[in-house]
């Protein structure tokens, strides 16, 4: 039985953080409005595409309506929702069209040749054929009802995407995959992309005329549910609840051992327990919630520890892909580009007594609205961690390896109920690694 794959876990390794203010005690500050007002649904976006001849006289026009913010930005479609079009040809008398087709394909490309492209969804649409037995689009017009086309041709066009595509996956077994979302960026090789073509073709003797654009796919995910005392503090504008108080809303992971050298000549250690607000599935746009519960035998390594400076949590992102790697295109290489895409903001808990042995923060990861989604398609993945970094201490030494790192989805939608709030004051946001050269950065 065939079943939707979920991306591959992996865990990862992070460098740097970004640095807030060593004190303990942050500046009062007035806590958000929780109270979303309703999306209002804006008019399609029209987008339009061209063929011209002699003195830039249109003869084909392709109009798209997408739900892209301008025409100027690429056409940007969501799950759920049909790619429409209107296709006007101007046929002159004695034209020797034979066929119109559209065609939707998506691609995970990998490199300039033709091998590198791996082609994951293709649905084709007949518009229009010169034999009156294949099938076509209904049309307005009479010129488009015989077995020539002449004078003015419209055929208004929509072509629904499915949700899931069964394609290999790494160990070739068929499974069916989600759509991803459109991914491309200047620094990274692999690139998903989504064309809408239009050929219009004149018989075996004389070239095809082509009108082609790619365009934006956003999938439709979301998270569940949040426990009852987390939905009920975001409604009434309360501090969350931490693990003790919420043991429903929390996953506490693991508990690690941070060692290294103080001075170059003590030897320090303290136990460190992250949890992470369940589910670990977060909205882009949102925020990661975090607690951290440090304990030490020292009480001057606790304090030096729990500095919300010293504390270093990042999101981490990987992209893993394939590709052919020799001239004889047998063998694979596996790719992964590992990027760290927020780092955590701390602050002393309120939930939680801190004593000689024993220190609780609190934390959060703002995410970026502009994050793509976990997503995974045959031998493509994005996957995200949030990883527990060596602390950031003066006169502090240790190991440079992760802690730890706890594998969590990041998705494109609200959940259900209240929405995430941000706890952390604006003066204390971390300034984020952002790249401004994404395939569709507005929609």
């Amino acid at each position: 039985m065939n079943c939707v794959c979920p991306p591959p876990n992996y865990r990862r390794v992070t460098e740097g953080h970004g640095l807030v203010s060593e004190s303990n005690e942050l500046p009062a500050y007035s806590r958000r409005n929780t109270l979303h007002p309703p999306a209002i649904r804006r008019e399609p976006t029209e987008h339009i595409f061209q063929l011209t001849e002699g003195k830039n006289r249109p003869w084909a026009s392709l109009k798209m309506y997408s739900s892209a913010k301008s025409a100027q930005s690429l056409p940007t479609f969501f799950e759920k929702e049909p790619i429409r079009a209107v296709l006007e040809v101007q046929a002159e008398k004695g034209d020797s069209i034979h066929q119109i087709t559209a065609t939707v394909t998506g691609r995970i490309i990998t490199g300039a040749n033709a091998n590198d492209a791996f082609t994951f969804l293709s649905e084709t649409l007949p518009i229009w054929s010169k034999s009156s037995e294949s099938s076509r689009v209904p049309s307005p017009s009479e010129g488009a009802s015989g077995s020539k086309l002449l004078g003015e041709c419209v055929w208004p066009i929509s072509i629904s995407l499915p949700k899931a595509v069964n394609v290999p996956n790494a160990d070739g077994e068929a499974c069916f995959y989600r759509l991803p979302e459109t991914f491309l960026e200047r620094h990274t090789k692999v690139s998903v992309q989504y064309d809408f073509s239009v050929v219009i073709n004149r018989g075996k003797l004389r070239p095809s005329s082509l009108i082609k654009t790619a365009f934006g796919f956003v999938p439709h995910t979301r998270p569940g549910s949040f426990s009852f005392l987390r939905q009920l503090a975001y409604q009434q504008s309360t501090p969350l609840p931490g693990p003790s108080s919420d043991p429903d809303g929390w996953k506490p992971l693991s508990p690690v051992t941070a060692r290294g050298t103080m001075f170059k000549s003590r030897q320090v250690e303290v136990q460190c327990i992250l949890s992470l607000a369940k589910p670990l599935t977060y909205t882009r746009g949102s925020v990661i919630p975090l607690h951290l519960t440090l304990k030490g035998s020292d009480k001057n390594s606790l304090d030096a520890f729990s500095m919300p400076s010293s504390i270093v949590v990042n999101l981490r992102r990987r992209v893993r892909y394939y590709h052919a790697n020799s001239s004889a295109r047998q063998h694979v290489a596996w790719n992964d580009v590992d990027e760290d895409l927020g780092a955590a903001i701390w602050w002393p808990s309120h939930d939680g007594r801190s004593d000689h042995f024993t220190r609780h923060m609190e934390g959060e990861i703002r995410l970026a609205k502009d994050l793509r989604p976990t997503s995974a398609m045959g031998h493509y993945s994005l996957s995200y961690s949030v990883v527990l970094c060596p602390f950031d201490i003066s006169n502090f030494s240790s190991d440079s390896a992760p802690l730890l790192a706890e594998p969590v989805d990041i998705v494109t939608l609200h959940g259900k109920g209240p929405r995430p709030v941000a706890y952390s004051p604006p003066a204390y946001e971390q300034p984020l690694k952002r790249r401004s050269d994404h395939y569709f950065a507005h929609y």
